[in-house]
């Protein structure tokens, strides 16, 4: 059954942020919400979801990204994170505009 609803924009955007970050659709997520929501079972999930148990939202709702205890991420200072997150937003820009990278 289709059903249609208005909820504000942060609400949307944080459901986009979540189905995003698990891999997941944001129809999977809302239903996933309902059903906690109305005291219903969860329906099965999926055994091996790496993203959503990396990830995790903070305080203010901004994502933290756990790395594995020996992924180079661990070897590195936080500019050479930031540098290697500012080459491949360029990189995916670049590619989004149609631009061979």
């Amino acid at each position: 059954m289709k059903m249609t609803l208005d909820l504000p924009d942060e609400l949307i955007m944080e459901l986009k942020i979540r189905a995003g970050i698990e891999k997941r659709t944001v129809k999977d997520i809302v239903i996933e919400f309902f059903r906690q929501g109305l005291g219903l079972s969860p329906l099965a999930l999926k055994k091996h979801r790496p993203a959503s148990a990396m990830v995790v939202m903070d305080d203010e709702g901004l994502p933290i990204i756990r790395c594995r205890p020996h992924a180079p991420a661990t070897r590195m200072s936080p500019a050479e994170l930031l540098t290697l997150e500012q080459e491949a937003q360029t990189e995916e820009d670049l590619r989004r505009a149609g631009f061979l990278v």
